[in-house]
């Protein structure tokens, strides 16, 4: 059957499981090698690595405030392993509704409730920008609700990748060396580098191979889904945060793509590329 056969083709719940454990394991490593680490250290490490004097104090601030978004990798984590344990995808976008809601609910007491601004926990974090206005957390939560919704557990988990490991790249490396090689810059406010993009590029790639590793032709669905992260991370469409559009649109990207190489293989092709794993 179609269902079945567009089933094989994306990568089982045991294997996702096991990817997400390691990614997440990664990520636990990093962010506490990087509490553990003096302040001399860090800075002696960023010298080695080639970052410049002047750039080294914004650089730091920045691995802070990113290390605290690899708690992002929980969301593909959990989802893989909820699914393991037998719940369904639609089980999965209840529980990611019922948060989404209380965060937003949480956030938009903060705006309005000045005991609440004043002890939110999440304050030593926040952007300027974001102590007036709905916090990022916000879309990311939208987002990645979003995409566990409407899209199959493999592409809604590397959308997610996508953002907080590709995201952070882009973020570290644009601090570390953005304009040194090229000096043009990028983005709706001309304020983002050349290298930080190609840094999200290049691990949105690296993730999307590894995810799909068993997929044939998976290099045009993954090269398709990590230039539109990459271009949605740089440009931010409609005006609207990255954290609510990065997953959303990858996930359009990567589906629209693997229907693509899918009905290349079919005598029969699906109409309408979203219909190419429906029952899943």
């Amino acid at each position: 059957t179609m269902s079945g056969e567009a089933e094989l083709e994306l990568p089982s719940v045991e294997f996702l499981a096991t990817y997400m454990v390691m990614i997440a394991f990664a990520g636990l490593i990093s962010s506490l090698n990087m509490h553990v680490t003096s302040p001399e250290m860090r800075k002696q490490a960023m010298k080695d690595l080639g970052v410049k004097l002047g750039k080294i104090g914004k650089t730091l601030k920045e691995i802070e405030r990113k290390t605290f978004h690899l708690c992002g990798l929980l969301v593909p984590l959990i989802y893989a392993l909820l699914l393991e344990y037998g719940l369904t995808r639609r089980d999965c976008a209840k529980i990611c509704w019922s948060i989404t809601a209380s965060g937003w609910t949480l956030d938009i007491l903060r705006l309005n409730i000045k005991f609440i601004s004043d002890n939110f926990p999440l304050n030593p974090i926040l952007r300027e920008k974001e102590r007036k206005q709905l916090s990022g957390a916000c879309f990311f939560s939208l987002g990645c609700t979003l995409a566990v919704s409407f899209f199959p557990p493999a592409v809604a988990m590397t959308s997610i990748l996508f953002l907080v490991l590709g995201d952070m790249s882009a973020a570290l490396i644009g601090r570390s060396f953005g304009g040194d090689v090229v000096v043009v810059k990028l983005g709706r406010e001309g304020k983002k580098s050349v290298e930080g993009s190609m840094a999200m590029f290049f691990v949105c790639c690296v993730l999307g191979f590894t995810v799909f590793s068993q997929i044939h032709l998976r290099e045009y669905p993954v090269v398709i889904g990590a230039a539109v992260a990459t271009l949605t991370e740089l440009y931010e469409p409609f005006g609207l945060n990255d954290n609510l559009t990065i997953p959303l649109l990858s996930s359009l990207a990567l589906t629209w793509g693997f229907a693509r190489i899918h009905n290349c293989e079919r005598e029969n092709p699906v109409i309408g590329p979203l219909l190419w794993y429906r029952n899943h």
